[in-house]
């Protein structure tokens, strides 16, 4: 995966353009990232033993991969892939070429 939990993004498009935060969770199978402070949605849930009150939450909502972009060093990039000399895979910056933090 290009985004991985942990990673600060940037969102490209929709309402919350240009916003920032860090990915909290990635569904590889949806192509799908939910990322702290964005897109928030509200959620009638029932009175069960976590919620004994219940009534309406507001929590993230999953965003579309690619939506999002990878933050290195506060500027946005697109993520190459590289095998190093001992063969382990890793993800790099395209545009300074460093390696980003595994």
């Amino acid at each position: 995966m290009r985004i991985k939990k942990g990673d600060m993004v940037e969102i490209l498009a929709g309402a919350d353009r240009g916003k920032t935060g860090k990915v909290l969770f990635v569904d590889p199978k949806k192509n799908r990232a939910v990322v702290e402070g964005i897109r928030f949605i509200k959620r009638h849930t029932r009175p069960s033993q976590n919620l004994p009150q219940g009534g309406i939450i507001e929590r993230e909502a999953p965003v579309h991969l690619s939506n999002l972009m990878l933050l290195v060093g506060g500027k946005r990039t697109r993520v190459g892939f590289k095998r190093l000399e001992d063969g382990k895979k890793v993800r790099y910056a395209k545009s300074t070429g460093e390696t980003v933090n595994e």
